[in-house]
């Protein structure tokens, strides 16, 4: 990272990275999530789902290894070092899904990771610095491969909530959005403290799990919004909910370098990849 994103990062729990596909990389992506979003369910690859249940966008399981144009993301040049950086040369892929939002669907209400106790939640994220590095736990990843633009609606975050010591209610920013959640609630106003992330096709957005994050509803109706969601955790940690791994089926997809990457290890171990500046599938 250089001293200006670590320094943005801390501060804010996000980063927003400018065309790190561009070109014939970018329509390679892109191609590959539109034969993914053509295919019908019924005929997906085993290990791969198409979920039309959520109310919040279309959600593409496993996307990531639908397409070794995809695939390659998860270990991309530009995000490599960042990833290795904020993982403390630790990194472990933990999914790989995308997401595709079009008008009608219903406002994201605002989340974070789970916060607590490391002493009575030793599955909680964390967040902190070392000497002149941060180190976080729980990362996402944001591929977009469409464009966005001010007034489209999506991602909206609260900057600097990666630190906070207190749970935001999801009625803090939304006061009229019900306790029990609700269906049928849209919304585009960005309220005072929120940011709406605007990304074009090709751009990357990195959060920690921790920032207070949710989607605006999406008002474009000749426009989806589609992008790959990576995420990442340090190798010695569990997932929420246990330590999860992607099926034999998933596995026979990937490249020897995404195994590895997804491969949960010690803390003191470190992944030969690791120790490469660039990693190009096999």
């Amino acid at each position: 990272m250089t001293p200006e994103q670590r320094y943005f990062f801390d501060l804010t729990g996000y980063l927003h990275l400018e065309g790190v596909l561009q070109g014939d990389e970018l329509k390679a992506a892109q191609d590959a999530a539109q034969r993914y979003i053509d295919t019908p369910p019924e005929q997906v690859p085993a290990g791969l789902e198409i979920n039309f249940e959520r109310n919040h966008f279309n959600w593409y399981i496993n996307a990531f290894a639908f397409d070794k144009a995809l695939e390659a993301l998860a270990l991309h040049p530009a995000t490599w070092p960042i990833l290795k950086e904020l993982t403390d040369n630790r990194p472990r892929l933990t999914t790989g899904n995308m997401m595709v939002d079009f008008h009608g669907n219903v406002f994201h209400p605002l989340h974070a990771g789970v916060k607590g106790s490391p002493i009575l939640n030793p599955e909680q994220g964390r967040y902190s610095t070392v000497g002149d590095q941060v180190q976080c736990n729980d990362l996402v990843f944001f591929f977009y491969l469409t464009d966005v633009y001010p007034g489209d609606g999506g991602l909206i975050i609260l900057p600097c909530s990666h630190k906070s010591n207190f749970d935001c209610s999801r009625q803090a920013f939304y006061p009229d959005y019900p306790e029990g959640g609700d269906s049928d609630y849209f919304t585009t106003e960005v309220p005072e403290g929120m940011l709406n992330i605007t990304p074009r096709a090709g751009d990357v957005v990195v959060i920690s799990e921790l920032v207070t994050h949710g989607a605006l509803s999406w008002v474009p109706e000749d426009r989806d919004r589609c992008f790959l969601t990576l995420r990442y955790m340090q190798q010695h940690e569990t997932v929420r909910g246990g330590l999860v791994r992607f099926s034999p089926e998933i596995c026979a997809r990937l490249s020897p370098e995404t195994l590895q990457l997804a491969e949960p290890a010690s803390f003191g171990h470190i992944k030969e990849i690791v120790e490469r500046e660039v990693v190009t599938l096999s």
